[in-house]
């Protein structure tokens, strides 16, 4: 039986939680559960509103949707969320420019489902700590073309720039992954405000520890902040064998 957790948290230095995070266990439309991170950008309250608005027109369009398959239900959902805030930017000037990270996922029985844009991420962590997704992002790029090292693109000065996100561009190219989940798993969805601030070694230590799921990402959250907590951060964890 699937257990999950959601908390986000504005950091120690952003006035304004731009960081979005979903959690339904509960079927919501065609999907068995779907759990969201969006991270917003823009300024003022735009990145506000784009991470509010994709999750939500994510979560009514996956509602509606007559679509039996879940590749197609999410990247429906995202597409017709891309062009909600397409729309909005263009009726409000304050809201130019805004757009969103979204990671999107649903566990059917032990098959995990995965859609992503932008560079919030999600690792499916046992005894190592695998990053499922890749981040659309300027020094990602330069890492695959080896331009850079793994460790100089943590400290690069352009690493918040991202190449893709939700409101962008008219057209959204989405990179969708399946995984299989054995007992033992936990799933982690998160925004760059946590990864960014701890290393993926720290999340792994932190997640085989004793303790509930709510424990976990608090003291995910709480590792994030010692470590200077320079933006907002969105944490969900997933336990899909949590009862068996």
């Amino acid at each position: 039986m699937l257990q999950s957790f959601s908390v986000t948290d504005i950091g120690k230095k952003r006035k304004l939680n731009q960081d979005v995070a979903y959690a339904s266990e509960q079927p919501v439309g065609n999907l068995p559960n779907i759990f969201i991170v969006a991270d917003g950008m823009g300024g003022h309250n735009a990145g506000d509103y784009a991470s509010k608005c994709a999750v939500q027109t994510i979560v009514r369009e996956i509602r509606g949707s007559f679509e039996k398959n879940p590749v197609r239900i999410l990247g429906k959902a995202i597409r017709l969320a891309n062009d909600q805030i397409r729309r909005r930017a263009k009726e409000d000037r304050s809201l130019y420019g805004m757009g969103t990270t979204v990671v999107a996922a649903t566990c059917l029985g032990h098959y995990l489902q995965v859609a992503n844009v932008g560079d919030s991420r999600l690792y499916i962590v046992n005894e190592e700590v695998r990053q499922i997704t890749t981040d659309h992002s300027l020094v990602e790029e330069m890492v695959r073309v080896g331009g850079i090292d793994r460790e100089a693109a943590r400290n690069h000065p352009d690493k918040n720039i991202i190449t893709r996100a939700v409101g962008a561009l008219d057209t959204l190219e989405i990179d969708f992954f399946s995984e299989e989940l054995k007992a033992g798993d936990i799933v982690l969805i998160c925004s760059d405000g946590l990864t960014n601030m701890i290393e993926d070694n720290e999340i792994g230590a932190i997640l085989k520890e004793r303790g509930s799921l709510e424990e976990k990402a608090g003291r995910l959250v709480a590792a994030a902040n010692d470590n200077g907590g320079k933006d907002n951060i969105a944490v969900i964890l997933i336990d899909a064998f949590a009862r068996e």
